[in-house]
């Protein structure tokens, strides 16, 4: 594609070239014809009308060596009229047949042709125009001498000679120019081409390797021009794609991690349940008490399966986008309130220090007030669930000029620095097997941050194994932008 690129290149440069010297060519060449014709027909008018000359050959018309003595005049004046040996000639005519009587022509032929020009000075009329296209230039004045009685026509005629070796010599000089030209435009086609091509083959090379799935190869960039950005372009367009297939390789490995997790926790209450089942159905004196106590593990992981499948519809709306906020401006302190009282008596039977303070007259906001409960319900159950018996649970909240803030902190068993990054994750959890003693789904955090997320706010977990754990919620007090 490079050779083909440069060879088209080197040969439009070449073609320009020419068009543009055939060009100068033609208009240069016109140019000089006209000019040289105008100035022959001017001088000649200037000569015959402005001086003596006419008035002279009149004068001498008349006498016995009249065609003599008017060569002796047209000698003088043949410096103005331009008369030379080898392009310029006068004759002088019989003014009655057009016969050549005198000519400053040497060739042995000297005789011409009766032009246009020479039959208008024949009648009488001086001819001082010419046709510019024509093979010679010429002007016919007629002569009449002072008494009437003779009669003869001045002819001037330029063969063009020195205007076609002129012009042949120019024609030269423009083909010189074209082949000095040929070879200056050779050697800056190539160098454009190699400045132009080498971005787009780096492009070439760069998306072949993309098709190979190698997206590390760049484009040196060295200027600014359109090819430059065309390559910065594509570079930044090979890192984005670069970006959004590790993203979706990401997004892949957690797919099937959600998958595998939900297959998990979906599985376990199940082959509880049939296990329970199976052993009532399959023991026929089992007591009325075990059968009880089967029916009941039955019948919380049935509850169990519920939870998790509600808690999977629930953020399956989150994700799609068909979430409906019931939004409507309502007191903060009020639901932390009832969130604390609802909570109190489980960290009373526990003997955990539950503590609530709250800034005076904190400012109502605008949000989904049950969602919002239930976010406040989810991380005080948290921190209850993984603080030990005699443990200490503080509630703080106040307020900003555009937001509210919950602080909830903890003195339980606290998080990993390894882990504290994944636990917003969905069915991720730092102690798999206590918190599904505890009968958590691994999916709270995650329905959390997404509520709090869909109300314009944050939510944050700052936390050291052995010490404890703060969770920190922001909502905004005008709720979010639309």
């Amino acid at each position: 594609m490079g050779k083909s690129l440069r060879i088209k290149l080197v040969f439009i440069m070449l073609l320009v070239i020419v068009l543009l010297m055939v060009a100068v060519l033609v208009f240069f060449i016109r140019g000089v014809q006209e000019f040289y014709t105008n100035q022959f027909y001017e001088q000649m008018e200037i000569v015959i009308s402005q001086t003596e000359l006419v008035s002279e050959l009149r004068r001498v018309a008349g006498e016995d060596e009249a065609i003599s003595e008017m060569g002796e005049v047209l000698s003088v004046f043949s410096g103005q009229l331009g008369i030379d040996r080898n392009t310029r000639h006068y004759y002088i005519l019989d003014g009655l047949t057009g016969e050549t009587l005198r000519t400053s022509n040497s060739d042995e032929d000297s005789s011409i042709e009766i032009t246009n020009n020479i039959l208008s000075a024949i009648t009488g009329t001086a001819a001082l125009k010419g046709g510019g296209r024509s093979a010679y230039m010429d002007v016919a004045v007629p002569i009449i001498s002072e008494d009437e009685e003779s009669k003869y026509v001045l002819y001037i005629i330029d063969n063009k000679e020195t205007l076609q070796s002129l012009t042949a010599e120019i024609i030269a000089i423009i083909l010189r120019t074209v082949a000095i030209g040929f070879a200056i435009s050779i050697g800056i086609s190539i160098f454009i081409s190699q400045t132009l091509l080498s971005p787009i083959k780096g492009m070439t090379t760069a998306a072949e390797a993309m098709a190979d799935g190698d997206f590390s190869q760049k484009i040196n960039v060295e200027s600014e021009d359109e090819i430059g950005i065309l390559a910065t372009t594509f570079n930044d367009m090979a890192m984005q794609i670069e970006t959004m297939l590790e993203e979706l390789k990401k997004a892949e490995k957690l797919r099937r991690e959600f998958v595998a997790n939900v297959s998990h926790e979906l599985r376990t209450p199940l082959t509880s349940i049939r296990t329970y089942a199976e052993t009532i159905s399959d023991t026929e004196h089992l007591s009325q008490e075990k059968k009880e106590e089967f029916l009941g593990v039955i019948l919380n992981e049935s509850d169990r399966m519920a939870e998790i499948v509600r808690d999977l519809l629930e953020l399956s709306r989150f994700d799609s986008g068909t979430t409906v906020l019931s939004v409507a401006r309502f007191s903060v302190e009020q639901s932390l309130r009832n969130v604390h009282a609802a909570i109190a008596l489980e960290a009373k039977k526990r003997e955990q220090e539950l503590n609530l303070e709250l800034e005076w007259k904190l400012p109502s906001i605008l949000g989904d007030r049950s969602r919002i409960e239930q976010v406040f319900m989810n991380i005080m159950s948290n921190a209850m669930k993984y603080t030990p018996d005699g443990g200490k649970i503080d509630i703080y909240s106040g307020s900003t000029a555009r937001e509210v803030w919950i602080k909830i902190t903890d003195t339980g068993i606290g998080i990993p620095e390894e882990d504290l990054g994944r636990v917003f994750d969905r069915f991720y959890r730092v102690d798999k097997a206590r918190a599904r003693e505890s009968g958590g789904t691994g999916l709270g955090l995650s329905i959390a941050k997404e509520t709090v997320i869909r109300h314009g706010g944050d939510i944050s977990i700052e936390s050291k194994q052995g010490v404890g754990t703060t969770v920190t919620i922001t909502l905004p007090i005008e709720g979010m932008e639309e």
